[in-house]
């Protein structure tokens, strides 16, 4: 039996000196995971920080972390798209910053039973919050076109039409309901890539962000960041795939001083929308070569951070 590897956490020090953790402050950890986030933001400051993960396993495996912290740390079930009432539930209305690391986590990944994984069999599901359709029923009830769209939109597959097809033409044969079976069907279709990278890998990028509504996710937890921040407080993102990086890059451009205006000898006016966040860089960081060589897994990641400033929040952007 092969030993799981152990979860690392991506960037954990550079996210941890972006959030400046202080003695007294309340941290959310948007994407508890196995709790590394959590577990920095606690050993560098006298501080709370509130776990939310929508993973029931996650927040079973964070019980001994948090009995170990007592009252500093406290976990909530539910997806960080809705931190803002999940927080309000447990009589919090404002945090001093929020950390959020996209995407599957490690121990998911690594158990072939969540069927996240093409490098091993399991079931097809993906499920993060282990409710709700799993990827075996889009595979199996989508229509060739809507296969195709999310292949394509979510993948980024430029043969996303072929993958499709074949999906579709296997599926008449027998349900697919294996990972095993699924990598087989994309293999036999995309040419692998001159860097080695599997050709299944797009497609259960797409099918898993389409199962777990990952992008809207994303932009329901940016909102809630910004509602419940104080001025000050820091927002530090952490993604994987440029579809996510974009969405944060675009919405903490538009919330910030970087936001495009008609026309830059157009006067500020009083209707002017005033930036909520003030981007602490204008580029992402990105891992150290020691980091992605000890923790191969952190090559693709790129941190944004940004601090909310002392404006209210428009009302049409309020969450």
């Amino acid at each position: 039996m092969t030993a799981k590897k152990a979860h690392i956490p991506v960037m954990m020090r550079e996210v941890v000196e972006a959030l400046a953790p202080r003695d007294g402050g309340l941290y959310v950890d948007g994407t508890f995971g196995r709790g590394g986030y959590s577990r920095a933001i606690l050993d560098s400051a006298d501080a709370i920080v509130i776990g939310i993960d929508r993973d029931p396993d996650a927040i079973e495996a964070g019980r001994a972390l948090a009995a170990t912290y007592g009252d500093r740390l406290r976990l909530l079930q539910g997806a960080f798209g809705d931190m803002k009432d999940l927080l309000k539930a447990a009589n919090i209305d404002a945090v001093d910053g929020v950390a959020f690391d996209l995407g599957v986590s490690s121990p998911q990944l690594d158990e072939a039973q969540r069927g996240f994984s093409f490098q091993q069999d399991g079931p097809l599901d993906m499920r993060m919050s282990q409710e709700g359709p799993s990827a075996a029923t889009i595979v199996n009830e989508a229509s060739e076109k809507e296969l195709a769209d999310i292949i394509y939109r979510f993948g980024e597959e430029r043969f996303a039409r072929r993958v499709a097809r074949t999906i579709v033409a296997a599926r008449q044969e027998a349900p697919i309901v294996r990972t095993s079976q699924l990598a087989e069907i994309v293999r036999r279709v995309v040419p692998r890539a001159k860097d080695g990278t599997d050709p299944a890998t797009r497609t259960f990028q797409a099918l898993r962000i389409a199962v777990n509504d990952e992008l809207g996710e994303l932009a329901r937890g940016l909102a809630a960041a910004e509602a419940i921040l104080k001025p000050e407080g820091r927002l530090a993102v952490v993604a994987f795939h440029s579809l996510e990086d974009r969405v944060a890059k675009e919405f903490l451009r538009n919330r910030s001083d970087s936001a495009p205006r008609a026309s830059r000898h157009a006067p500020e006016t009083q209707n002017s929308v005033k930036p909520t966040f003030r981007l602490m860089t204008r580029k992402p960081q990105v891992p150290s070569a020691t980091e992605i060589e000890a923790n191969p897994r952190s090559r693709s990641a790129r941190l944004r951070v940004a601090e909310r400033t002392f404006v209210q929040i428009p009302t049409e952007n309020a969450v």
